[in-house]
Parts: structure tokens; C-alpha cells; sequence
């Protein structure tokens, strides 16, 4: 079978949604057009080596990823709601120092359970990508899904997690072009 769409879609995909984030005003839609792409992609992957179990794991990654996002902009509209409910900015003579351990207690829980989403997105994308890997006989696509899920999990150190991740996003895009046009019949008998 062919993997020709997987790797366009795969390829672009993982190159907007890198881009995406330096875009100014489009930049937020143009990095949700790469990861629907990449979701596509990884979609006709499963479907070439008839192996479900490739885009179920990459759909809960995808899911628990957005999950992530949405808890921690809920904690941090809702810190500033509060914030902004209590008059905090205005009366910083009576409660500040209370009022300021209130808001960084929930930013620490909104961010602590938007990191354990976040890991678990990322166990699950690594899974997805080394079933590819096996399949498509790409390793770089074991490495990616490894320095996403450590990267994840090194999130809490700033500098590190996030290297790691950028490391493999752009490793993603590599493992993307370096896809086979065509899946060969050995392999797809395999992942049946």
C-alpha cells in the first residue's frame, strides 16, 4: 500500500505546526492545521498497515494534548477572574500577600494537571510512533515519540523539556519525508 498522502500530510503538517507558533495572529490556526494534517497521517499510516491500535494511541495522545491545554487556560482565566473579582489589583494593602499565594496555588494545581495530561498524551504519541516505526522500518520515528514523552516529562525543567520536544518536532518532520512511497507486503502481513 501507499504511504504517499501519509507523507505529505505528515511532513507539512509537522512543519506548520512547528511554524505555527511564530506567526503572529495566524499562527495558533496555522499550528491546528499541522496537527489535524499529522492526525491524517498518521491515520492512512494505520490504515496501510492495518493496524488500528497506530491511530487509536494517536488519537488519545492528540486528545489528552488538547486536555492539557484546555486545563491550564481554565486555571489561568479563572486565577485571573478571581484576581480580578477580589479587587486584588486594587487593594494590595490588605490580602496581597494572601491573595498572591491563592493565585500561584492555582496556577501550580492548573499546571500540575495539565503537565500529568500532557505526559500521558505524550506516552501515548511515543507508543503510536514506535508501532510506525516497526512498520514503516523508520526509526527515526521511535526517537521522536521517545523525546516527546521525555521531553514531557522534563517539562517541569523549562529549558530541558522543551528543547527535547523542539528537538523532536523537528525530528517529526524528518521521520515524515523519510517514509517509504510503499509499504511493502511483508510488512503489512505482520501488523495484521
Amino acid at each position: 500500500m501507499g504511504l504517499t498522502q501519509a507523507k505529505t500530510y505528515g511532513s507539512v503538517g509537522a512543519i506548520l505546526s512547528i511554524l505555527g507558533g511564530n506567526i503572529p495572529r495566524i499562527g495558533n490556526l496555522i499550528s491546528i492545521i499541522g496537527f489535524i494534517l499529522i492526525l491524517l497521517a498518521v491515520k492512512e499510516i494505520s490504515l496501510a498497515v492495518n493496524r488500528d491500535d497506530i491511530f487509536k494511541d494517536y488519537l488519545v495522545a492528540f486528545i489528552l494534548h488538547l486536555g492539557a491545554f484546555f486545563v491550564f487556560l481554565i486555571a489561568l482565566i479563572s486565577v485571573i477572574g478571581i484576581t480580578v473579582l477580589q479587587g486584588i489589583f486594587w487593594n494590595l494593602a490588605g490580602k496581597g500577600l494572601e491573595s498572591l499565594g491563592q493565585i500561584i496555588k492555582g496556577l501550580l494545581i492548573g499546571g500540575i494537571l495539565a503537565w500529568i495530561l500532557f505526559v500521558l498524551g505524550s506516552y501515548y504519541l511515543k507508543k503510536s510512533y514506535e508501532s510506525i516505526s516497526i512498520e514503516t522500518e523508520v526509526g527515526i520515528f521511535r526517537t521522536t515519540g521517545l523525546l516527546y514523552f521525555v521531553g514531557a516529562i522534563l517539562l517541569i525543567v523549562f529549558g530541558i523539556g522543551a528543547l527535547l520536544i523542539i528537538i523532536g518536532k523537528i525530528l517529526e518532520i524528518v521521520a515524515y519525508l523519510s517514509l517509504p512511497e510503499n509499504i511493502k507486503k511483508e510488512m503489512t502481513a505482520r501488523g495484521g
